[in-house]
């Protein structure tokens, strides 16, 4: 499996879909965005501008109902003057169209890139902060209270990480041929699973409905857009959920403040975006030390990449697994000094 191939839609539906917008013009090009591993993105030209279709594909993110909520959430945040990319209504109101037995969704094009956290400085990253905590405010304004059976999250098994191990390793090990990702794949598993055996009685308890609420469920650097200094639109609202708030707010930092060369984070940077985190978002001190610890034993358990390399057979991941893994590794050495800066 390496993705499904990106065929835009032909040239008469693109015009009859269009025609439901006003203002949207005449399709002059329709080019397939490499954006998004759920569902599929075209940049389309008219007579009138530019814009972005989106085309839900994945079973996951394709039920109407889903949508419908990302599409309200999204323009519930907008309205509160959040930098959100929220999809066009039609002429109609709809922000759905359903054509060839899909749903397509019409959003303005927006100008902009991506930024690592290692090009942010303090201050931006102070912002990048304050940008995420108003989010999970703002969600908590717009959406209906989190459904109680949404509310419980339960920590990682490590007996089920260890039988996860075994079978990882047998597919490593009979992989041909065998490269120097394999080794790093067999070295790495090896290891996790000695930190596992040595941290087993630091497994947190599960979360619950006290601190679960809204939250976008995938920020990171490739679903925030930069026009120029400052953040012009959070992408990519397929993993609009209930989960325990805090948690988005650690895992989004280590992503954007991991070192890509040996899985450091940058401590000074993640103690400006945490005090700024938890003034925007009204959560206590208390609640972010408790999500640094189980998004901590989250990565000590999780091998999503390895997952997809070797048993979906889907290489698109492997880059991000050098840096997650070594950062498995620091975090546990480095503990205090995590969990001091998302704190103090």
């Amino acid at each position: 499996m390496t993705g499904t191939a990106k065929v835009p839609p032909a040239r008469a539906s693109l015009t009859a879909l269009l025609r439901r917008y006003e203002d949207a013009g005449t399709p002059l090009t329709c080019v397939p965005v490499p954006r998004g591993l759920l569902n599929k993105g075209y940049e389309v030209t008219t007579t009138r501008g530019r814009f972005f279709l989106k085309q839900y594909v994945a079973r996951d993110t394709a039920d109407p109902g889903v949508i419908a909520r990302q599409h309200r959430a999204t323009r519930g945040l907008v309205g509160l003057g959040l930098p959100v990319a929220a999809p066009l209504p039609d002429s109609r109101g709809r922000t759905v169209a359903r054509l060839g037995g899909h749903g397509y969704a019409l959003f303005p094009w927006i100008e902009g890139r991506h930024r690592e956290g290692t090009e942010l400085t303090a201050t931006q990253s102070r912002r990048l902060g304050t940008l995420l905590g108003m989010v999970h405010a703002g969600l908590a304004r717009v959406q209906p209270p989190p459904p109680e059976d949404q509310r419980h999250h339960p920590s990682a098994d490590p007996d089920r990480t260890y039988a996860q191990i075994d079978e990882l390793l047998a597919l490593v090990r009979r992989h041909r041929p065998r490269d120097a990702f394999d080794e790093l794949a067999e070295h790495r598993l090896l290891e996790r699973r000695a930190l596992l055996r040595r941290h087993a009685h630091r497994r947190p308890p599960d979360a619950d409905g006290t601190v679960s609420g809204w939250v976008h469920g995938d920020f990171h650097p490739l679903n925030l857009l930069y026009c120029g200094e400052e953040p012009a639109a959070i992408v990519d609202w397929d993993r609009l959920g209930v989960q325990p708030r805090a948690e988005e707010a650690v895992r989004a930092a280590a992503i954007f403040f991991v070192h890509p060369l040996d899985g450091r984070l940058d401590l000074r940077k993640i103690r400006s975006y945490a005090r700024a985190y938890r003034s925007a978002a009204g959560v206590p001190v208390a609640e972010l030390a408790a999500a640094v610890h189980r998004v901590w034993w989250e990565r000590l358990n999780d091998f999503w990449m390895l997952q997809w390399r070797y048993q979906r057979r889907d290489p698109r991941s492997d880059p991000l697994f050098p840096p997650a893994s070594a950062l498995a590794v620091w975090w546990t050495a480095e503990y205090s000094a995590v969990i001091d800066a998302f704190t103090s």
